[in-house]
């Protein structure tokens, strides 16, 4: 497929409210293999619609490297617990920060085929669903910041 422009932190597109895919077309599907390549490309274990500029209620996400989940229309059902840790945005390179989220989530989304499911997750799963969930509706994870944000430092320049 291909790879799109991820858009940062300031861009109009991030602000805004996406909008529920109702049916699947042959766009919807190409859009939703676009952003699979595009986050593997990016080492991203998630991305949302509207980071590649499209206001439809689409994420992806993958925290295994094995296992993507495609979530049309999400909504979480249920959380419980707590966990605080550090968190990044491929709309907002560079940066880290320190946020809460719950440690237990129960999301409900349609698959590709327009058939519902539910995705339970635990810990960076969990995350990862609250994380891209804010994107759909327009927020982006510096808005929950404890703290001021921080420069990533790659591994390798910790010596």
């Amino acid at each position: 497929m291909a790879i799109r422009n991820i858009r940062e932190m300031g861009e109009e597109v991030l602000g805004k409210k996406c909008k529920m895919v109702t049916e699947m077309t042959p766009r919807t599907r190409e859009l939703i293999e676009d952003m699979l390549d595009t986050m593997y490309e990016a080492n991203g274990v998630g991305l949302a619609a509207p980071q590649v500029g499209v206001l439809k209620r689409i994420v992806v996400i993958d925290t295994t490297g094995e296992d993507p989940h495609i979530l049309i229309n999400p909504r979480i059902v249920e959380s419980s617990g707590e966990q605080t840790g550090q968190e990044a945005c491929l709309s907002v390179p560079g940066k880290t920060g320190q946020v809460t989220r719950p440690n237990y989530v129960k999301a409900v989304a349609l698959d590709v085929n327009m058939k519902e499911f539910e995705l339970e997750g635990t810990e960076l799963l969990a995350r990862a669903i609250c994380h891209e969930l804010d994107h759909l509706e327009g927020h982006l994870y510096v808005e929950k910041v404890e703290g001021p944000l921080q420069d990533a430092v790659a591994e390798e320049d910790e010596e």
